[in-house]
């Protein structure tokens, strides 16, 4: 096997998250490492995914001695719903796959989020391994045990947390992503800038992420990892990950999901950044460094939704509580914190930042 530095997640399953280009081809021997006692890997990706990095996988696990079966569905955040779920579970039993078996999810945040969810909810809990196929996965969803899908009224309404029990991340994965879906994880690498390290963030302004892709994955890999280890349950410091997503779900839902994740949430840091601003929620406006980083990313910093449509939207969000909504600000650059709201000072916010 290829040797790697590890991250480990010391969570309600303690697990390590493997970093290093060519580590694809070694696969079976960390699942059969990590997963020593099963007997089936159930792989769940999309069809994507399948077509370029599916054989491969599963020769590596065949390889290793397990008997390999694969279900793909259409990728697309349309079909992260309870219907592909359904399909999922009932390849899993017709499968045979056991308590002591495993699934491994293949692809981006979608595949990674259903997979996962379907892992915590067949036979009530199995285990399951995470590989990431985009920088948005490699560097937030497949770090931390959120697994989820949604409901035609919100995003990742209907989940669980379950902790995988490896995650592998191999960077030569990235060299098949459109620059677009590239370009889509540089928001949320960004947004580790903004919430919890400055220096990090001036590391992003005097760099190229392609050109330092290992490392920075590394580096947001670790900083979820110490979140994830103080609060795994969200209870606490861990919705600071959220800055930027109340919004940028909502613009998510406002496009009929037309418009990517990671876009989404770069349009949703700006306009919160700036709105929390121009509403007294945060004394400092950070703008001016996080817009030009963004658009040098290749993001979108407006949208074309209005705040009255936006805020609609934002009312289906996990983290309102009655009539408020916990929303994350920047108190400076490097420094986010959770401020509860009423649920319309929320609708100022979106107007005052768009």
């Amino acid at each position: 096997m290829i040797i790697t530095e590890t991250v480990r997640v010391s969570a309600s399953g303690d697990y390590n998250i493997y970093i290093a280009s060519g580590l694809t081809g070694s696969v079976g021997e960390i699942v059969r490492r990590d997963v020593p006692d099963a007997g089936k890997v159930a792989v769940i990706t999309d069809s994507t995914v399948a077509g370029l990095y599916l054989e491969k996988i599963r020769d590596s696990l065949v390889s290793a001695g397990f008997s390999v079966y694969g279900f793909s569905f259409s990728p697309g955040e349309n079909n992260k719903n309870l219907e592909t779920l359904s399909g999922a579970l009932t390849f899993l039993a017709d499968c045979g796959l056991t308590r002591t078996d495993c699934v491994l999810t293949l692809g981006g945040g979608i595949p990674g989020d259903l997979g996962g969810f379907a892992a915590a909810v067949y036979l009530r809990g199995i285990r399951y391994v995470q590989i990431p196929t985009t920088v948005l996965a490699c560097v937030d969803s497949s770090v931390g045990g959120k697994t989820a899908v949604d409901l035609p009224g919100g995003k990742n309404l209907v989940g669980a947390f379950h902790q995988p029990s490896a995650v592998i991340i191999d960077p030569d994965l990235l060299d098949t992503l459109p620059e677009t879906v590239y370009n889509d994880g540089c928001a949320e690498i960004i947004k580790y800038g903004v919430i919890i390290d400055e220096d990090f963030f001036a590391f992003l302004e005097n760099n190229s992420i392609r050109d330092k892709t290992e490392y920075i994955i590394r580096r947001c890999v670790e900083m979820k990892r110490d979140i994830v280890n103080e609060d795994e349950r969200e209870t606490g410091i861990r919705t600071i990950l959220n800055f930027g997503h109340t919004v940028g779900h909502a613009i998510e839902i406002c496009s009929k999901f037309g418009i990517s994740h990671g876009s989404a949430v770069a349009m949703g840091m700006s306009i919160v950044s700036a709105g929390a601003y121009r509403a007294g929620l945060s004394v400092t406006d950070i703008t001016n460094r996080l817009l030009p980083l963004l658009r040098k990313n290749g993001l979108p910093v407006s949208c074309g939704f209005g705040a009255e449509e936006l805020f609609a939207a934002a009312c289906s969000d996990k983290k309102r509580s009655g009539e408020d909504i916990k929303l994350i600000v920047p108190e400076r650059l490097g420094k986010c914190v959770p401020v509860s709201v009423p649920i319309e000072k929320l609708q100022e916010v979106i107007s005052l930042g768009l």
